[in-house]
């Protein structure tokens, strides 16, 4: 294998955002009270076990399009690195909110066990294989999406 031969396809690696995404979904809506219950202990919002789901659902759906229009339009190394960033920030803010709260929270544990992993691994994987500033941008896309999800979450699921 060259140096400039990927380890694992990037349509393969690409496709492990969405899967990790379902499982983290299920840990979340399952996982101790549920998120919409945790938020609204935690926070005093409430987010309705029906928006929750509407949001996962809607996030699921652009996981998937950003796999297939980023293999289709040639971009998979910036996807991947923007799905990383996301994954990666909201697997630490999990994992923050956890040791702040002083306890299990509901997505704690796909968080740690694969969002943070993923998304470290794949940075680090992307390395050499995409220009710095470009791996920093990507990183910093999907870091200011997962800010506008939880800015979404904590007004309870409302846009405006």
């Amino acid at each position: 294998m060259n140096a400039t031969q990927p380890l694992i396809p990037t349509t393969l690696w690409l496709s492990l955002f969405p899967i990790t995404y379902v499982i983290h979904f299920i840990e979340e809506y399952w996982g101790g009270e549920g998120y919409p219950a945790y938020l609204l202990r935690l926070r005093g919002v409430h987010l309705s076990s029906t928006r929750f789901i509407g949001f996962q659902v809607l996030g699921f759906i652009l996981f998937v399009a950003a796999v297939i229009i980023s293999s289709k339009l040639k971009f998979p190394e910036f996807m991947i690195l923007v799905l990383a960033g996301l994954v990666l920030c909201n697997g630490t803010t999990h994992t923050i909110t956890a040791i702040w709260a002083g306890g299990y929270g509901p997505g704690l544990l796909t968080s740690m066990l694969l969002w943070i992993p993923l998304g470290a691994i794949s940075i680090v994987l992307m390395l050499g294989r995409i220009a710095h500033t470009r791996l920093a941008l990507a990183t910093a896309i999907g870091f200011a999406i997962q800010g506008l999800i939880a800015l979404i979450a904590i007004r309870g699921g409302r846009l405006v």
